[in-house]
């Protein structure tokens, strides 16, 4: 309609760089997800990846996956399906690649110790814990130069927090990661900057510990010390 969801936003990620988006709810994170992964179209404004201008692209051809907070495993395959789903979507049809990109990204999503005798059991078989990482799994397998994570941990117990946690932390060479929590605890363990949003605005941007410790606007420093939000 007439209001603005999003404004005044102007965002930088690195390659091998952990940001994390931090706020209240409503206050626009996930929408900047599904903008920059191309499941929703902004009315002003591009997303460039590398210099180049991805926003016209459609989804499916974007350099970005994403992990959303619900597993969205696809409940009638097995674990090896479910992380070459997009593999063979994309057209690989050489099942010895397959194969090996499988092996490979549940390596690197930390997981493949735990699943390698399952790979042709039900993938709703796994813990929580298991299938949050073997969706990761899933988006690492057409490798992606960014990965978009929207509070991957939310439902988790602290174990399986920590697993895909440090799963995480060994990524962030490999490509770019931008994730959405509401814990301030996991954006201080895990991300490099960290930026937050109030109401639809990007209002500071900085090096986690600086906004954790000495913020520059007092609206951050409202927010991370529980005053508001």
């Amino acid at each position: 309609g007439e209001g603005d969801v999003l404004r005044d936003i102007s965002l930088d990620v690195a390659r091998g760089e952990f940001v994390t988006l931090l706020g209240a709810s409503g206050c626009g994170k996930t929408t900047t997800l599904r903008i920059i992964s191309g499941l929703e179209t902004p009315d002003e404004g591009t997303v460039l990846l590398d210099g180049r201008d991805v926003t016209a692209l459609p989804p499916e051809r974007r350099p970005v996956n994403t992990v959303f907070q619900s597993y969205a495993l696809f409940p009638h395959m097995n674990v090896e399906k479910n992380v070459a789903y997009g593999l063979r979507v994309n057209g690989e049809r050489d099942e010895s690649l397959i194969a090996d990109k499988v092996e490979e990204s549940l390596r690197r999503a930390a997981i493949f110790e735990e699943v390698k005798d399952r790979l042709h059991t039900s993938a709703l078989g796994l813990s929580g814990g298991q299938q949050q990482r073997l969706c990761i799994a899933r988006a690492l397998a057409v490798e992606p130069e960014v990965l978009l994570m929207d509070e991957p941990a939310s439902a988790l117990d602290p174990i399986a927090t920590q697993r895909i946690e440090e799963g995480i932390h060994e990524l962030k060479s490999q490509l770019s990661i931008v994730i959405v929590t509401h814990s301030m605890q996991q954006a201080a363990r895990v991300s490099d900057r960290t930026a937050f949003f109030y109401m639809g605005k990007l209002i500071e941007c900085d090096l986690t510990e600086k906004i954790f410790t000495n913020p520059s606007l007092k609206q951050t420093e409202d927010y991370i010390t529980g005053r508001f939000g």
